[in-house]
């Protein structure tokens, strides 16, 4: 369980998982039971979308050419200009970090259904979750997420396994986890026993609204 440094005025959980083990499939059934899913992806696609404050310090930086023909952001271009230079990596995450931790936290706040789900492929690895009560870490075994990312991604099995090297360990997962849920099974299996949990964080949701008045 995550320490809480910023105030959040909701109970929150925290859904993670390598990729390729199907967190999309487990938000949406979170979504399905009317329960508000923040996805830090989303936000941090949002935070550089045109006229943003993000993407206009970004053309500031590098320059027009970094926007695609339509004005979005070129992020192969993007893409290129950091891995091949330290500072402007560094320069880059302190000016998008914030914007995206602020806007997580405003939609985390103003959402309204009994608990909200935080989705972050790297909760652990980028401390999100000291905004969480509690975290849910979506599992399979690494074989399947090979599998899975090659098939969908249409990519090599090195590059998903070098994506995999890149982040936490599913053993180092397993062990900050609160609860695991095991997505390498039927769809239906899945989703009864994430519906038992559901009722599990219902519960934890409204004791601790009760505790706080």
């Amino acid at each position: 369980m995550g320490e809480q440094t910023a105030k959040i005025n909701n109970w929150v959980l925290g859904l993670t998982g390598g990729i390729g083990c199907g967190k999309t499939a487990v938000s949406n059934m979170f979504e399905e039971l009317a329960i508000t899913v923040v996805d830090a992806d989303i936000i941090a696609r949002e935070v550089v979308e045109p006229n943003s404050e993000g993407l206009n310090a970004i053309i500031a930086h590098f320059g027009k050419d970094i926007l695609l023909p339509d004005g979005t952001l070129n992020r192969a271009a993007l893409r290129t200009k950091i891995f091949t230079n330290h500072e402007n990596k560094k320069w880059l995450n302190a000016l998008l970090h914030p914007l995206i931790r602020k806007k997580i936290l405003a939609d985390l706040n103003n959402a309204t259904s009994p608990y909200v789900v935080l989705v972050a492929p790297l909760l652990f690895e980028n401390n999100l979750d000291r905004y969480c009560n509690h975290t849910l870490l979506i599992d399979v075994p690494t074989s399947v997420q090979i599998e899975r990312t090659a098939k969908r991604d249409n990519t090599t099995i090195e590059q998903v396994k070098s994506i995999i090297t890149a982040q936490m360990s599913r053993e180092d997962k397993q062990q900050k986890a609160d609860d695991i849920l095991n997505n390498d099974r039927d769809l239906k299996l899945v989703h009864a026993e994430l519906v038992v949990l559901h009722k599990n964080y219902l519960h934890y949701a409204l004791n601790s609204k009760t505790k706080s008045h």
